[in-house]
């Protein structure tokens, strides 16, 4: 049961990339996004007036303004990104191995930014990783006639996104219920996307099939399937198992790619995915516990009693909800990740 869930798990997540790539053709990234958003907005919506009102209280207005901008930059700001790059002819599996570099970079850049322990092993991950971008991104360009060179710049632009909203998301102290950040971050594609249809005058939605099954693909397979089986393999098994199933997510959709579009995937692109892989396994075996670098020792543990010495407390450090989809990396740190 553990194999197969997993499997689901890994072939739902990567449908997003698959189904962005199905609505290509039919109609403009923001048209997609757009009718992808709005009917998943409504249900959620349903469900925080009904039965999940209770996790909306003791929120502030300052509070949903951050998840909304989390939500824009991890969810909104990211899947426009990967849309528009795999309709200028960049391959779902590029995308993909680029996009799963962020968990290395969003390490790497946490010593500077938010002043913790980043180590020897850590740095030579993400060079690994960035090699393996390389590997497969020179790939698709010598593989991809017609497609412009700078397209290959647009899938950073959404993983530097991700790497933004995972340190905003990182200096919040509010702990929100997954649910409700799951709203507010639909909500917040669904107004930005209608708003950005709207402006380029591309509202109305094709009426060819394609658009409709691509539609219909993304909503059921890659957020409903994606998102549920996280949260059943997260209650099972724990996060580590989902942070170790979302690094099979770049090869899985590079085969898929191939098999199913005839995007290239030779011996180079294969070597990519395999050295990018490496770094992963990398730093998860030299992940060592966070702290700050000025502090010059680990983090208290939180006590479970009071402490045994009179007069002695050990403090607790404030945590998060249970993690959730925008909340993986491969060091056990969050991360603002969402599904393509």
């Amino acid at each position: 049961m553990r194999f197969l869930l997993s499997a689901a798990f890994v072939l739902c997540w990567s449908s997003g990339f698959i189904g962005a790539r199905l609505g290509a053709d039919s109609a403009p990234a923001a048209t997609l996004l757009m009718w992808r958003f709005l009917p998943l907005a409504a249900v959620l919506a349903l469900v925080a007036a009904t039965a999940a009102r209770a996790s909306w209280r003791d929120l502030t207005a300052r509070d949903l303004a951050r998840q909304a901008a989390i939500g824009a930059l991890s969810q909104s700001g990211y899947l426009f990104t990967v849309y528009s790059a795999i309709q200028l002819g960049v391959s779902s599996g590029t995308t993909a191995l680029i996009d799963g570099t962020q968990p290395l970079v969003a390490g790497a850049l946490a010593g500077p930014v938010l002043h913790q322990y980043v180590s020897r092993r850590q740095w030579l991950g993400l060079c690994l990783g960035l090699a393996g971008v390389v590997l497969v991104t020179t790939a698709d360009a010598a593989a991809g006639a017609g497609v412009s060179r700078w397209a290959y710049l647009i899938p950073f632009l959404g993983m530097s996104s991700l790497v933004a909203a995972t340190f905003l998301e990182g200096r919040s102290r509010t702990r929100v219920a997954p649910s409700v950040a799951m709203t507010v971050h639909c909500a917040t594609s669904a107004v930005l996307f209608t708003a950005l249809a709207a402006g380029t005058g591309t509202v109305r939605p094709p009426a060819a099939l394609s658009f409709w099954v691509a539609v219909g693909w993304l909503v059921t397979l890659s957020t409903f399937g994606g998102y549920g089986l996280y949260w059943l393999i997260l209650r099972r098994f724990g996060v580590t198992e989902v942070n170790t199933l979302m690094f099979l997510m770049a090869p899985v959709t590079a085969l898929w790619g191939a098999a199913m579009f005839g995007e290239p995937f030779g011996p180079q692109t294969a070597a990519g995915l395999a050295v990018g892989l490496a770094a992963v396994a990398l730093v998860r075996r030299g992940a060592t516990p966070v702290y700050a670098a000025s502090a010059g020792k680990p983090p208290p543990r939180a006590a479970k009693a009071p402490a045994r010495a009179a007069g002695r407390t050990r403090s607790r450090r404030p945590r998060s909800a249970s993690p959730s989809p925008t909340r993986s990396s491969a060091s056990g740190r969050r991360s603002s990740r969402s599904t393509p």
